[in-house]
């Protein structure tokens, strides 16, 4: 994608992942922040505490969304529970992109909070504005690329692993059903959405070669409505499992009422819509990462860099097989210790996002894209081209993941 491009798509998308269908767990109501009104409603900015480091977070989407921002505000309670003595956070959910977005980050400066976070893809320009303007506070922008040398960093994470793992499981699922086809569930054309789906596609060969990925955009990171009309169509389409890219437990919902098998997204707590009809949920677990970026921040050591963690960090997990956990009764069992064994190479920092994506890999069209041995980069997940590397100080991707891989139905395609 071109610079021109990028610029626009972090204007006009929202999360990284994204809100839910509706309430799934328990998170608690706000306590030390209101929640925000709507995009054309004033919102209302918490206080600082004074003799405390204060840190705020800013989200897309509501806390109690099952996805995307439950598994952030989970994150923020860690934190709290963690460092609460020294620590104050405060939290706005279903805070719109753009405009609002800048506003609400810059009164937060203003105020004084002394570390911002800010949890969507489409609030990366916002913050890298008032970033700017307060070179004394602290910026963490998560699922973006944008960075300063001072105050403003970026943070995201090798989520395609778990992605890989989870297409495992739907293929064995499939295979196991005598089906050939599952669906996928993606929100927007944007790199992150891309290697996503690529890399469940990746996995779903491994344990199903003759099964094909049929593929729905829906433009959205949180339309449950949507979400569920998706996950219908697919199912219509003759997919028996359903993995989605957003954030609801609704498709998993519909897989269920089907008699059939889906996989959801972001939290750990996405499968308790229907444990029986649910595979599995590849989620973050952002607490120690959150805490150990403020306590560098209360230290003064901390550097604003681009932080991308791989599997190995313990910052990402995979619902029923994480230590403590067990696998989702309609996991087939001749694919629990495949995907173990390779989960356990993921932790140990053997195998990487960049083995994942390691050639000969073909895309969808039967094309050849990255020849046998060569291992795509981080600029090539990420989209980066030689436009925006040079913007970013990065070296642009030469093998630009703008395309979809063997194993998706031939004839889908990347909107643009």
């Amino acid at each position: 994608m071109g610079l021109a491009l990028w610029m626009a798509l972090a204007v006009l998308f929202g999360a990284c992942a994204a809100p839910a269908a509706a309430p799934t767990g328990d998170a608690a109501a706000p306590a030390t922040a209101p929640a925000a009104e709507s995009a054309t409603e004033q919102i209302a900015e918490p206080d600082i505490v004074e003799g405390m480091f204060n840190v705020a977070f800013v989200y897309v989407g509501p806390i109690g969304d099952g996805g995307w921002t439950y598994a952030h505000n989970q994150g923020r309670e860690y934190v709290e529970a963690a460092m609460g003595n020294e620590v104050h956070t405060v939290y706005l959910e279903s805070v719109p992109e753009g405009a609002d977005a800048e506003r609400v980050i810059r009164n937060l400066a203003r105020k004084g909070f002394n570390a911002i976070i800010t949890t969507s893809f489409g609030y990366m320009d916002s913050t890298e504005t008032v970033a700017e303007e307060f070179p004394d506070t602290s910026f963490v922008h998560v699922s973006g690329f944008k960075k300063n040398e001072t105050n403003f960093a970026n943070l995201f994470g090798a989520m395609e692993s778990m992605k890989y793992l989870s297409g495992m499981i739907a293929g064995a699922r499939a295979q196991a059903d005598g089906s050939t086809r599952i669906g996928y569930i993606a929100p927007f054309p944007i790199p992150e959405v891309i290697r996503h789906a690529n890399a469940a596609a990746l996995g779903m060969r491994q344990t199903c070669p003759e099964c094909l990925m049929d593929i729905r955009w829906i433009f959205t990171w949180f339309d449950p409505q949507k979400e569920r009309e998706a996950a219908q169509s697919l199912i219509e389409a003759g997919a028996t499992v359903v993995i989605t890219g957003a954030d609801t437990p609704g498709p998993v919902q519909v897989a269920g009422e089907n008699g059939l098998y889906g996989i959801g997204y972001d939290s750990d707590n996405a499968c308790e819509v229907d444990r029986d009809a649910c595979l599995t949920t590849p989620y973050w677990n952002w607490g120690p990462l959150y805490a150990g970026l403020i306590d560098e921040m209360m230290t003064g050591v901390w550097q604003p860099n681009d932080i991308y963690f791989d599997v190995d960090s313990g910052s990402l997990g995979l619902l029923g097989f994480m230590e403590g956990e067990e696998p989702f009764p309609g996991v087939p069992a001749e694919v629990i210790p495949q995907v173990r064994a390779v989960l356990d190479r993921m932790l140990a920092g053997e195998f990487t996002r960049f083995d994942l994506f390691t050639g000969p890999i073909n895309n969808n069209k039967g094309d050849l894209v990255a020849p046998e041995g060569v291992q795509l980069t981080q600029s090539d997940l990420e989209g980066i081209d030689a436009d925006l590397g040079a913007v970013l100080g990065r070296e642009g991707c030469t093998i630009c993941m703008n395309w979809l891989i063997e194993g998706i139905v031939p004839d889908a395609e990347i909107p643009q």
